[in-house]
């Protein structure tokens, strides 16, 4: 038997229908299809050391507030602190050679060489004398040749001695090449790098916070040995508190990023806070069971993010709340 309906109650069972599929945010606390539901999302932070070695301190307990650049741990940097203090030592010594290349020849030294160039000429004009004396006395037959051989060879002695003595004056007049200057250089910046290296591992041997937070879990304690892969706490992030929440395509207009929109808490005589609509998904999804509601649950919804501008200890992570639109 055909049921027949009229139009009147055909327009009625759609009506119903629409409800039941939209009812979850057109009834909603409010009404007038501008309240959504969501929950608080308070991002996490775990932190570890980004070196190894023995913890030293544990500074806070869980449940502490925490600001950015707090130190929260230490480990035990003495073998860390002595490959700085090594390697300070070799920058100063690299430094002291560059700086004495750069200085140049001291005249003390330069001096010395010319007195020690005055010796040697000195020498080679009693080897020549010597030595023409020898020559006048062989060709008369008066001194054996061996004897002209030795004065020959102190000769020849006496003319490398003032050769030798000219290039050491020379060069320590010229100073030092520009070669010798660059690689001293080249070696003292290396030793800086070797520095900044070892007071950086050092610097890795104290934990801080990166961002005002609570401290959620405090894995470790004093006299563990760590990797830098192990965390040491789980950090809440209070810099900034994001609601969670889903619209309808319907609404997906009134969602735009940049919307300013109110957050209430559900308990009764809840605080309400304000926010921007800083990120719309997308891709549709269904709604997740933390955002039921008394109605039809299945319907697709587009997820969006709300940053809280004036967030405070009252949202927690999980809260569930109430968004509603301008």
């Amino acid at each position: 038997m055909l049921l027949k309906l009229t139009r009147k109650q055909i327009g009625l069972a759609a009506g119903a229908a629409a409800i039941a599929v939209f009812g979850w945010w057109l009834l909603a606390p409010g009404g007038n299809g501008r309240t959504l539901y969501g929950d608080v999302e308070i991002r996490q932070v775990d932190l570890a050391f980004n070196a190894e070695g023995r913890v030293d301190q544990m500074l806070n307990q869980e449940g502490d507030k925490v600001k950015a650049g707090q130190l929260l741990a230490t480990l035990d940097d003495a073998t860390y602190a002595n490959a700085l203090d090594l390697s300070k030592a070799k920058r100063d010594a690299a430094k002291a050679q560059l700086d004495l290349l750069l200085a140049g020849s001291r005249y003390e030294d330069i001096d010395h060489a010319r007195a020690a160039l005055a010796a040697a000429q000195a020498n080679l004009a009693h080897a020549k004398v010597s030595f023409t004396r020898q020559q006048s006395l062989v060709g008369r037959g008066a001194t054996p040749q061996q004897t002209l051989d030795d004065a020959r060879m102190a000769l020849d002695s006496a003319q490398a001695q003032v050769n030798g003595a000219q290039a050491q004056l020379t060069e320590l007049i010229n100073g030092p090449r520009k070669q010798e200057i660059d690689a001293a250089r080249a070696q003292y910046q290396e030793a800086q790098a070797q520095v900044a290296l070892a007071q950086t591992e050092e610097d890795r041997t104290k934990l801080y916070s990166p961002v005002d937070g609570v401290i959620m879990t405090r894995v470790i304690e004093p006299g563990t040995v760590v990797l830098p892969s192990n965390t040491v706490y789980s950090i809440a992030n209070t810099s900034e508190t994001w609601v969670r929440a889903f619209a309808p395509e319907t609404m997906l207009g009134r969602v735009a990023p940049g919307t300013k929109v109110t957050i209430t808490e559900d308990t009764p005589g809840g605080k309400t806070y304000h926010g921007v609509i800083g990120y719309v998904s997308p891709m549709a999804e269904f709604t997740p069971k933390t955002v039921e509601t008394p109605d039809l649950r299945t319907q697709l919804v587009y997820r969006f993010r709300v940053r809280v501008t004036d967030a405070d200890d009252g949202l927690r992570q999980g809260m569930p709340v109430t968004v509603t639109l301008p």
